[in-house]
């Protein structure tokens, strides 16, 4: 069957999609080897009400996601490439860990990277993990001996824990793989709840200024600037001066002026927020628009507006697969 998108509501799915074979239904005991999940492309997400990971295949029913997790204290979900497993944070009490779990339920999580080992003893707060293009290295932010978030690197198995970002005047947000998969774009400032610029950060170590401001309306970004897949655009989550915040895209090679692709006409407070790429040309998001966190879509030769809704009540969504 050819892949379409969900372009689905609260309480009924899409004509177009009545026939697709959805994902296995929430059974409410979740994942970790019940196996039988159908996923190859499409979104990661939490749900506030029980912190637990959950994924929704782009022929599934958005309305019945697959629940991979059960102990709750998750975030910061987001898929590999190849869509076979996400990667989280996991926090019990003060003990935050990267943890991986497959996508087909077929296996509990495993701990990848714990704070407080050795390799890293005063390393805590993770956030924002990411897979390399290849799936191999995980990039996160993390605070270490400072208030500010670092960037970081470890293999998928574990190993070879590096700090790629040493600056404590510097705080990070969430990385996003450029398709080389040799470096990392993501938002920068002086604190986490200002980043006013964008940075390339070498896996290797060190870090290149790609835009030292976001000009145009946009304060700062919120969370996360996303690479496009062909390395050529932007997508950010820009603060605006009305408390509020929408998505923007722009050139990225070189950076360019960026634009406004999201607005809630009323809702001037309303905040859009970690947005994924879907496509080159779709740009997936978090709104709380109407007072409810759920995951949209918008097509970025569309009308600027609200969006396609795609997954009511989620939250903190990453998009993969293939």
């Amino acid at each position: 069957m050819k892949r379409m998108s969900r372009i689905v509501g609260a309480w009924v799915l899409a004509a177009g999609l009545a026939a697709c074979e959805p994902i296995e239904i929430d059974d409410g005991g979740g994942g970790g080897g019940g196996g039988g999940v159908l996923f190859t492309k499409g979104f990661a997400f939490v749900r506030e009400n029980d912190q637990n990971v959950y994924v929704v295949d782009d022929l599934g029913d958005a309305n019945s996601p697959k629940r991979l997790t059960t102990a709750g204290g998750a975030s910061y979900p987001a898929v590999s490439r190849n869509g076979r497993s996400v990667v989280f944070v996991q926090q019990t009490g003060s003990t935050f860990e990267l943890r991986t779990v497959p996508t087909d339920g077929s296996a509990q999580p495993s701990t990848v990277f714990a704070s407080g080992g050795a390799t890293c003893p005063n390393c805590t707060d993770f956030r924002y993990p990411t897979f390399n293009p290849a799936g191999n290295v995980i990039v996160f932010a993390f605070i270490n001996n400072s208030s500010n978030f670092g960037l970081g690197r470890v293999n998928a198995d574990g190993s070879g824990f590096q700090a790629l970002t040493n600056d404590p005047a510097t705080s990070f947000g969430a990385p996003s793989f450029y398709p080389d998969g040799q470096s990392v774009l993501a938002p920068a400032g002086s604190s986490s709840t200002q980043l006013t610029r964008l940075e390339r950060v070498s896996l290797s170590g060190g870090s290149n200024p790609v835009a030292p401001n976001l000009g145009n309306e946009v304060l700062w970004a919120l969370n996360r600037a996303a690479v496009s897949p062909d390395g050529q655009k932007v997508a950010l989550d820009g603060q605006l001066s009305s408390g509020g915040s929408r998505i923007f895209v722009g050139p990225l090679n070189p950076f360019g002026q960026l634009q406004r692709v999201t607005e809630h006409p009323g809702e001037a407070g309303a905040k859009d927020t970690f947005p994924s790429w879907m496509n080159t040309n779709q740009v997936g998001f978090l709104s709380n628009a109407g007072s409810t966190p759920n995951i949209y879509r918008v097509n970025l030769d569309a009308a600027v507006g609200p969006g396609t809704l795609l997954i009511p009540s989620a939250a903190e969504p990453s998009y993969g697969g293939q």
